[in-house]
């Protein structure tokens, strides 16, 4: 079902901009790569936009914030629904590896209209979103807090660490 919601062209430069490694990228830009960002509805609940100061800097890892998986966690709200993309950086037995999640935050705790309306608009935020291998809907801190529901998601049990701390 859709909901005629739009996807705003800052949400899809996010998503490219998050999406592209630039092998030859100097200090100062891996800095300002985004690490993790937040999505929601504008306020008239016609346009999937970018979530003002909800983001992450791969700068500010090690700086400002030590586990920037918890930090991710904590800034989904607990009585609304959210978009999201993590950069997710882990290691399986072979090798190391990074891949973009979209996340669905759908708290148990959020308003039904809202739910509804999220639902019905994320085929919106996911056609624009090329690309991406994995895709998590969630519906309360219990399913998101132990980072290993996260590694067994993108890996199985071959996944031995995620960025931030052991598994």
């Amino acid at each position: 079902m859709a909901s005629g919601v739009t996807v705003t062209d800052e949400v899809i430069t996010v998503f490219n901009e998050m999406k592209v490694r630039k092998a030859q990228a100097n200090e100062d830009e891996k800095k300002k790569r985004k690490k993790a960002v937040l999505f929601c509805l504008s306020e008239d609940k016609k346009h999937i936009v970018l979530e003002a100061g909800r983001e992450i800097l791969t700068g500010d890892v090690g700086t400002t914030i030590t586990d920037p998986y918890l930090h991710f966690v904590k800034m989904l709200p607990a009585d609304d629904c959210r978009y999201a993309l993590y950069d997710a950086t882990y290691e399986t037995k072979e090798t190391k590896k990074e891949d973009l999640v979209f996340i669905f935050w759908a708290p148990d705790g959020a308003p039904l209209k809202s739910k509804m309306i999220y639902a019905s608009s994320k085929d919106a935020i996911k056609k624009k979103f090329t690309g991406i291998k994995h895709e998590w809907q969630v519906n309360g801190l219990e399913d998101i807090k132990d980072r290993r529901t996260l590694a067994e998601k993108l890996g199985g049990s071959t996944v031995v660490t995620l960025e931030g701390g052991p598994v």
